[in-house]
């Protein structure tokens, strides 16, 4: 079985985007193929050195889902459009709607948070 994770909230100002990680990594302990495209604010879920105090730190969250084996892709225009496109950690990959797309049509379930 294979997820696909959608996330367009920014992180710290909702915790859409903090649900949609924990249910990522809940996926993947449960044996399940995550996929997970970061989409408008979203991008910014992946940002480099992040440090935020007495809240989750969402950037481990999404190193802990990599390092899990989820595939992670942020939309390029998306990020470019706020700057990040050299500012993303390792592992997240700049990417299009066709790349989307084919999360989508690759997946057995689509979530979106």
């Amino acid at each position: 079985m294979k997820f696909a994770v959608i996330i367009t909230t920014a992180p710290y100002g909702q915790e859409r985007a903090y649900s949609a990680l924990r249910f990522a990594l809940t996926s993947l302990v449960e044996g399940i193929d995550v996929n997970i495209f970061l989409l408008e604010d979203a991008v910014y879920v992946a940002k480099d050195t992040q440090n935020p105090v007495d809240v989750p730190n969402y950037l481990e969250l999404l190193k802990g889902a990599i390092d899990a084996g989820a595939v992670v892709k942020a939309c390029g225009p998306c990020a470019r459009a706020r700057g990040l496109s050299e500012d993303l950690i390792e592992g997240v990959q700049l990417a299009t709607m066709h790349d989307l797309v084919d999360f989508v049509k690759d997946s057995d379930r689509t979530i979106t948070f």
